[in-house]
């Protein structure tokens, strides 16, 4: 925590934003106490913490599923966390997904494997693109190879810059695992789309590999085309995005 990014948390904190709240709550030791340059604090955070959960649990009260998740990020309480999946907060369904899927809970060995399937489906139906990946995973393994090219597909048209990767290398057959049509003109617009991460996620590497190896099917005409591709999605789909956590874990 820099005295810049402290100033601009508590601005959004000021505005009732509870994750910059959180945020500021959980900010001991941070590097303006380390080198004493940074103007005193608005709050102490242990008052920001305070604050946050006041108005989570006011909104968590009224039926309100994101605060409920907000509620269990603050306590580390899980019935919070299932209330919300329950509630439909796509965040807190992902997370109880994989809290199950790494043995948490009490359930019979194919009744867990129902949950994690259940959890993950729903999450994915409400737009998040890591469940979409997981149950996709899912499907795959259970021999559904239709779904995991839907949910591949719908996690790239998300903005998701992982799954646009694969989703650029599989229609172009890079590899041909999943049998998606071949179409190495999308496959090169996708995958050279990822080049404006400069480098973010490590994903700089993976497209000076991928990017030759499908150029090399292409012709001149081809690679303009794809070109042009690539600024229609841009224009016409999310930012890309990895998605990080709104609250560091």
């Amino acid at each position: 925590m820099s005295s810049e990014a402290r100033a601009w948390y508590e601005a959004s904190a000021n505005q009732g934003n509870i994750y910059a709240m959180i945020q500021l709550g959980r900010s001991e030791k941070d590097l303006c106490d380390i080198t004493r340059d940074c103007k005193p604090p608005q709050k102490d955070p242990i008052e920001w913490l305070n604050e946050a959960k006041k108005q989570a649990i006011e909104k968590a009260k009224n039926g309100n599923a994101e605060a409920m998740y907000i509620m269990y990020e603050i306590t580390l309480d899980d019935q919070w966390l299932e209330k919300a999946a329950i509630a439909g907060d796509d965040q807190a369904q992902y997370w109880l997904a994989v809290s199950y899927k790494q043995g948490d809970g009490f359930f019979l060995p194919w009744k867990r494997t129902e949950e994690v399937k259940k959890w993950f489906k729903l999450s994915a139906e409400a737009g998040n693109p890591r469940s979409m990946m997981e149950y996709a995973a899912l499907l795959f393994e259970s021999g559904d190879l239709e779904g995991f090219r839907h949910w591949n597909e719908q996690a790239a048209i998300a903005g998701y810059a992982e799954s646009v990767y694969g989703y650029g290398s599989y229609l172009d057959h890079e590899p041909d695992t999943y049998g998606f049509p071949y179409d190495p003109v999308k496959g090169y617009s996708l995958v050279s789309s990822l080049s404006i991460l400069n480098g973010g996620g490590g994903m700089q590497e993976n497209v000076e590999y991928k990017l030759p190896l499908i150029a090399a099917k292409l012709t001149p005409a081809q690679i303009s085309e794809a070109h042009e591709q690539t600024k229609k999605w841009a224009a016409t789909h999310p930012p890309l995005s990895f998605f990080p956590e709104k609250l560091s874990r």
